[in-house]
């Protein structure tokens, strides 16, 4: 999807309002209800916070980290200039998340179906 100032991105998932159409090949970030990103081990300080700071700046409503090597999921919801107001951590294993978009759907978040890193990567 494309961000002003020539800023592309290609997030792990994204949810956009029903609606939007593609500006070219991509989609504008003016569509987009929720961005999540998948930790890796060398994306941990991108996705917390480069993309946390970003995603902010440019009114993404709920940004979601999912960290497998934390066992847990940040959602990060009011965005500001400089990131989010509001971020809530829950620890895998602990049902179904509901994440409330901002045209009035939800999106249900399994934290029991989460992807584990694999053995040799930690």
């Amino acid at each position: 999807m494309d961000f002003p100032a020539d800023e592309n991105s290609a997030p792990d998932l994204a949810i956009m309002r029903e609606d939007a159409q593609r500006q070219g090949k991509r989609y504008g970030f003016e569509d987009v209800l929720l961005i999540a990103e998948v930790v890796s081990v060398s994306s941990a300080r991108k996705d917390y916070d480069d993309c946390t700071a970003k995603y902010g700046r440019y009114g993404i409503p709920v940004y979601v980290v999912v960290d497998p090597y934390a066992a847990e999921v940040v959602v990060y919801t009011q965005p500001t200039s400089s990131g989010y107001i509001a971020a809530h951590t829950h620890k895998y294993g602990s049902g179904k998340l509901p994440i409330e978009l901002a045209d009035g759907r939800t999106y249900t978040l399994d934290l029991d179906e989460l992807p584990r890193p694999e053995p040799d990567a930690c």
